[in-house]
């Protein structure tokens, strides 16, 4: 896990947003909306901590041991998405009005498991096939095949 925070200047590129897991908002005075970077990132090391220490003592559930899917695991899940989403004509890359951004914010939140990762993964293989076989997009095989 890691906390990212942007220059002091210009904050985070959209490119690097869409990297993060999640995203932090720290509301502010209106008149005073600016926060240099020691006091945000002092701010949210106190929310972290205040956080942390109201779940020490949380039971845990029973299911909390199953493995999360590892940041690789997600990123290659994105990846295959956006290829079969293109395989099927939903998603235009030329024009692509946020949709991965969204995508990848509905499924971080999720928080998937390495079986769930699997079971989306097998889906989307499906679905690239079913759509070579119908000749609605073009799937690169070989790159499918690698991802898989």
């Amino acid at each position: 896990m890691a906390l990212v925070f942007g220059r002091e200047d210009s904050g985070l590129t959209n490119a690097e947003l869409q990297r993060c897991h999640a995203h932090v908002h720290i509301p502010t005075n209106a008149d005073f909306s600016s926060l240099n970077l020691a006091a945000a990132v002092q701010v949210v090391a106190y929310e972290c901590r205040m956080a942390w220490l109201s779940q020490a003592d949380a039971p845990t559930a029973a299911d909390d041991n199953d493995e999360l899917a590892t940041h690789e695991e997600l990123e290659r899940y994105f990846e295959h998405l956006e290829r079969a989403l293109i395989a099927i004509e939903f998603h235009d890359p030329a024009q692509p009005r946020q949709l991965m951004a969204r995508l990848r914010r509905l499924y971080l939140r999720a928080r998937p498991e390495k079986m769930e990762m699997n079971i989306l993964r097998g889906i989307l293989s499906a679905t690239e096939k079913a759509a070579k076989k119908s000749g609605t997009g073009s799937v690169n095989q070989e790159n499918a095949d690698k991802s898989a």
